[in-house]
Formats: structure tokens, sequence, C-alpha cells
């Protein structure tokens, strides 16, 4: 249900007036559960903060901006009164492209208490070095290769999931076709299970290039188990399942998990 706090504002820009450097705030709240998704489909993280905003329908959230074009994302922690999260946006320079990832460990985002100067410590000593870290890898790769690398064939598998893009932007998998090892890694980059369709879907709202990173996530992540990803467009005929962007993502059948890593 929607968070009832209001104090993010000013929690915000109390972070980003304690934060190393220049550091400034931007609050927005949200008339309907659709307007979460711009800033969260830019969200550099595979965890706790990508859990929250695929799972809770947010009212609010801000965005900090800072030096170097870092930008930390920051909302409410639903069932948690005391914390909010905080994780790291991607960077959104023209040359960033989503084979520039590759190999780049997400720097991911925490839980902070409610305190500004509380907060800023833990962000300072956790999660500022690796961004920075894994901002720099990014921008190193952009300048080493803007354009995706050729390669030759792909790695031999031993399962395949197929991703189906339908007409109607849709994009996702029959309940049915998914590997079980796949599920999870599905949960966790924003898929979401809808069981009038039995399917897994990937909300539009994400936006292409949020919708690219997270495919991209995905793939790596089953190729180091062995499970190949195909994409594929369906005939025109092909009836496409619907997305619901209104409301919170549907708990999986029983049997399945929510592949969220809590800190």
């Amino acid at each position: 249900m929607p968070s009832p706090r209001t104090d993010l504002s000013a929690f915000a820009a109390g972070l980003a007036a304690r934060l190393p450097g220049p550091w400034t705030s931007t609050y927005q709240r949200h008339a309907a559960y659709r307007d979460q998704f711009p800033q969260a489909g830019q969200l550099w993280d595979a965890g706790l903060v990508d859990h929250v905003v695929s799972t809770y329908v947010l009212t609010h959230d801000a965005v900090l901006h800072g030096p170097e074009h870092q930008r930390l994302y920051v909302t409410d922690r639903p069932r948690y009164p005391h914390q909010f999260v905080v994780a790291p946006l991607h960077p959104d320079g023209d040359g960033i492209r989503p084979h520039h990832f590759e190999g780049v460990a997400e720097p991911d985002g925490i839980a902070v208490p409610d305190d500004p100067a509380r907060a800023a410590a833990h962000i300072t000593r956790r999660l500022l070095p690796r961004y920075q870290q894994a901002l720099n890898e990014v921008l190193h790769h952009a300048a080493e290769q803007p354009e995706p690398p050729h390669r030759s064939a792909p790695p031999q598998v031993a399962q395949v999931l197929t991703l189906t893009y339908y007409g109607d932007g849709a994009l996702g998998a029959p309940y049915a076709s998914v590997p079980p090892d796949a599920r999870t890694a599905l949960y966790a980059h924003g898929f979401q299970y809808h069981p009038h369709q039995a399917a897994f879907l990937l909300p539009a709202a994400y936006g292409e290039d949020g919708r690219a990173r997270r495919i991209h996530a995905v793939a790596r992540k089953l190729a180091a188990r062995g499970i190949g990803v195909n994409l594929r467009h369906a005939a025109p005929d092909t009836a496409s399942p619907s997305i619901t962007t209104t409301r919170p993502a549907i708990p999986a059948p029983s049997g399945t998990s929510t592949a969220a890593r809590h800190r």
C-alpha cells in the first residue's frame, strides 16, 4: 500500500548538504504508480532498492545530483519507518551503451537510517566508493569501445530462455517456459509474475533503456548458470499478455522465490 511518510523531502535535502562535494536534491511526488518508474528504470541496483521499487507503490522519491555526474536515488523503505533506501542511478551520457556495463559489478544501494548525518556517513563509507569505481569502469569502456563488439558465435548453453516482445509493448515469457533456475534472476531485475496471463512480464514503464539494461543483466547472470537468453518478436496475430502498471506486483505461485537481497 502507498507509504504515508511525508519527511522524504527534508531528509533528502539534509542528506545532500552533508555528502562530500557539491550535492543538490530534487524531490518529486507521484500522482500515480506509473510515475515512479522513469527514475526507477535507471537504478544501478539488482538487490534491495530494485526490489523495493518493483514491489511497492511509492508515492514519492528524490534524486541527489553530485559531482562528476553522480546521481543517487532516495525513497522510502516500506515497513521500516526509521529507514530510507539510497541507490546509484546509471550514468546518462549520450555515449553510454548497454555493452559498456559488461563486466562491471553493480554498485547496488543500501538502507540508511532516517537521520541525515548518520545516513551521509553510511553512504560516504559504503556506497560512494563502489559507485565511483563502477562509474569509472563504464566510462572507460565507453571511451575504449564505443560500438558493441562483434561476436562470431554465441556460447554453448544447456538451457534457453526466450523472451518475447508483443505488439502492445509487453515483454516476457510464459511461466511454463521459464527454467526454474532462471526465475530468481527475473524477479531480481524487475520482471513480475502475472497469474492471469501465467507469464513473467517486464513493465514497459521502465522505458526502452531501462528494459535493455535489465535484459542485459539477466542474460549475463543466466549465462553464468548455463542458461542462454533469446529475444524475439511475436507474430502480428499472436495474442499478447497485458501488463498492469497501476498496482504492486502480484506474488509468484508457491515454490518460487522473490530473489530480493535484503541487506
